[in-house]
């Protein structure tokens, strides 16, 4: 499977995915909403409550962003403390404001780090989100054992990504949509064109459903299970350490 990058240069996918949302930040959540009609906060929810079962009071969002999962998860799920890591400063910038404003700030630490190199020790997580995020790890494999790694035996690790539909007729109009329309929006309002066509490239080329299960089990997750949402759009994996 051939790497995807944002951008044409040299440097590795992980520096150019640092750059590019160092680029976005400013107006990564109204795009983020605006391309999904708003839908994205209702796939977030249905991926915490699919943790909310076991009451986790230590949690881990990986490539947190500007916050929202780990603020919704603090509100929904009241956990003792939730920490999110992400590459981007500009946009861990947005979510401590973010943070603070929701008064959060004594449950929530927001701090730079690498997916594939998390710095916590072995089983320090009731479980661990990632919303978004897995797509764009350099190494996938090293990444899901670096969750795996940092959860409990026997917590939960839960992630949200994009797919792509089964349907041919939906899959030709999200294609489009993808292809055409947001790189277009996205250009206007962020003047990053770029970022927005690596989104459908990069949704292209991630395996989905079934493939992407395999490689739970590869790394040693145990009890996989995917949940497409939206007619396929996205999709929720569930598993367990």
């Amino acid at each position: 499977m051939p790497e995807v990058k944002p951008y044409s240069s040299d440097e590795d996918k992980k520096g150019q995915i640092e750059n590019m949302f160092d680029n976005i930040a400013p107006s990564y959540d109204l795009l983020n909403h605006l391309f999904t009609l708003g839908i994205d906060r209702g796939w977030r929810k249905k991926m915490v409550r699919m943790i909310a079962s076991d009451k986790p009071q230590n949690i881990l969002d990986v490539a947190t962003g500007t916050g929202d999962v780990a603020i919704m998860m603090a509100k929904m799920l009241h956990p003792e403390k939730i920490t999110g890591v992400d590459l981007s400063a500009n946009m861990l910038d947005i979510g401590r404001k973010k943070v603070q404003q929701a008064g959060l700030s004594s449950i929530i630490t927001l701090e730079q780090g690498d997916s594939e190199n998390l710095p916590f020790s072995d089983n320090t997580f009731d479980a661990v989100t990632v919303a978004f995020g897995v797509r764009n790890y350099g190494d996938l494999k090293k990444g899901l054992s670096e969750m795996r790694r940092v959860t409990r035996n026997g917590g939960q690790v839960a992630i949200l990504e994009f797919s792509m539909p089964g349907n041919k007729i939906f899959n030709f109009f999200y294609r489009f949509y993808s292809k055409v329309i947001m790189p277009f929006i996205g250009k206007i309002t962020s003047g990053d064109q770029a970022a927005y066509s690596y989104l459908f490239e990069s949704v292209q080329q991630f395996p989905h459903g079934q493939s992407f299960i395999n490689i739970l089990k590869e790394v040693g997750f145990e009890k996989n299970t995917a949940r497409p949402l939206f007619g396929g759009i996205c999709t929720i994996y569930k598993c367990i350490k």
